[in-house]
């Protein structure tokens, strides 16, 4: 009711201006200069974005459950994991932050640019700072070619979007723009999803444990990364929000990345899942042909194994993912 009142008002408020959800609700700086290296930057970030996507379809990137001896040979010597996840989204952090408070039209800069500044600093403080931190990592180190090779990303998008954010003017009622609105109601969702799972993923490992596990509850009952899936719906979110090229620019990187690593990660699983399953049906087959041997019970038989097979068929994916846990 609430945002239907706004957008009533915000019709009112326009409509003599002739403004009313304006296709392109900001201005940008008239600066030649400043426009083309703002879009230099955007056709940079769709050519990274498509290379990105057909290297990661290829081959996952050697770290977490993909990373091996034989597949993380080649990218350099090893550096603590936690070190490198700091380094690596604080680059994305002060890219952004710096680009803009230096770059950035002070003049044009409303509440809008402001609400955007915040949400992107909620964002990377957490995960330059806090995620590393208090997550429990299945290996202590990562090969340093993985971290490298997010320099040129974390620098390129961030400073894209903070160069924009910090640029374009945007019109003074866009608070009550659906898109404003939408758009921020879909970060802060997609935010607490990629918080709950991260938490979830957390949970599942011991103090200093490095077993990995197939996590249950929310929304690993639907899909197989809800922690990509929330941080997806986030620069999604942003994207509509700031009405850019530079934020679709960094939702494409961000699918690039992501999509294609949590098909690998599910692909990871499946072979787990097609054992587990004949082992179970295997164990209840064997306990079933046991107790037939005892005539004194047949009648617990017949109920013990129609219990059993009928709890199978309904519980099938249950039994797979405790047994996987405890296989793994």
């Amino acid at each position: 009711v609430r945002i239907c009142e706004a957008l009533v008002h915000y019709a009112m408020v326009n409509q003599s201006s002739g403004t009313l959800f304006a296709w392109l609700p900001w201005k940008f700086p008239d600066c030649q200069a400043h426009f083309w290296a703002q879009y230099g930057l955007v056709i940079a970030g769709f050519l990274l974005a498509l290379v990105t996507f057909l290297g990661q379809c290829s081959k996952p990137a050697p770290y977490g459950r993909h990373q091996k001896d034989d597949t993380s040979r080649g990218w350099g010597p090893l550096i603590p994991q936690r070190l490198a996840h700091t380094a690596s989204d604080s680059t994305a952090l002060l890219s952004y932050t710096l680009v803009f408070f230096l770059v950035g039209d002070v003049s044009a800069q409303g509440y809008a640019n402001y609400v955007f500044l915040v949400l992107w600093l909620l964002h990377y403080l957490h995960r330059a700072l806090i995620h590393p931190w208090v997550m429990r990592y299945s290996s202590r180190c990562v090969p340093l070619g993985i971290t490298l090779g997010t320099v040129l990303p974390n620098l390129l998008y961030p400073a894209t979007n903070g160069d924009w954010t910090g640029s374009a003017e945007y019109d003074d009622n866009y608070y009550y723009d659906p898109r404003f609105i939408m758009g921020i109601v879909m970060y802060v969702v997609g935010y607490c999803i990629n918080k709950h799972a991260d938490l979830k993923l957390r949970s599942l490992r011991g103090r200093g444990g490095s077993a990995y596990s197939i996590p249950r509850g929310g929304l690993f009952d639907y899909i197989s990364c809800p922690n990509y899936f929330g941080e997806l719906l986030e620069w999604l979110g942003w994207t509509i929000a700031t009405w850019s090229l530079a934020g679709l620019v960094w939702l494409l990187f961000t699918m690039a990345t992501f999509v294609p690593r949590a098909r690998h990660n599910h692909q990871w699983c499946i072979p787990f899942i097609h054992v587990i399953q004949e082992t179970v049906s295997s164990l209840l087959c064997c306990f079933a042909a046991g107790i037939n041997r005892c005539s004194k019970i047949t009648h617990l038989r017949e109920r013990l194994s129609s219990h059993l097979y009928s709890e199978m068929s309904k519980n099938c994916r249950f039994l797979s993912i405790v047994c996987i846990q405890l296989y793994v």
